[in-house]
């Protein structure tokens, strides 16, 4: 890929799978994914988890109650090295690489959907090994899809 004359770096999707090692349990997989709940910028208060059989496969979910992102800032979630986090008041957010997301899902699984939604938008992300192996890509696609909601939309 190049921008302006410049080649730009990718990565290759067994990066993906290899990032993942990091967690040698599945535990600090899942604590990764209970962090980026609890950051002071996503202001959760509650989270679920659970699982749910999907076409006979079982599928570990995350659900929060938290402000959701717009689809910039889902683009970067699901990119590597990018983290946003800011400390609000004495709260210091958990993560600051942006890498804890992509290390913990990869670990629980080969694919992470991601749905999100905020009071202007709701988007939808795929970070997936089995994607990106079906397609052949030699670098990681992230397709992201994001509907605009009308301003006379509350949700609770």
């Amino acid at each position: 890929m190049a921008t302006g004359g410049i080649r730009s770096s990718r990565v290759s999707p067994a990066f993906l799978h290899g990032n993942s090692t990091s967690h040698t349990w599945a535990f600090s997989a899942i604590a990764e994914l209970i962090d980026n709940a609890y950051d002071p910028d996503v202001n959760a208060a509650e989270l679920r988890i659970d699982t749910r059989i999907i076409n006979g496969t079982v599928c570990l979910t995350f659900v929060d109650n938290g402000n959701g992102m717009t689809q910039e800032k889902l683009h970067k979630m699901l990119s590597f090295g990018y983290c946003e986090k800011k400390q609000i008041g004495k709260i210091r957010p958990i993560g600051y690489y942006g890498n804890g997301f992509k290390s913990g899902s990869m670990r629980l699984g080969k694919d992470a959907i991601v749905f999100t939604r905020n009071k202007d938008s709701m988007s939808v992300g795929l970070l997936s090994q089995t994607f990106l192996k079906n397609i052949n890509a030699d670098s990681v696609l992230v397709p992201i899809v994001t509907w605009d909601l009308p301003s006379n939309i509350l949700f609770a």
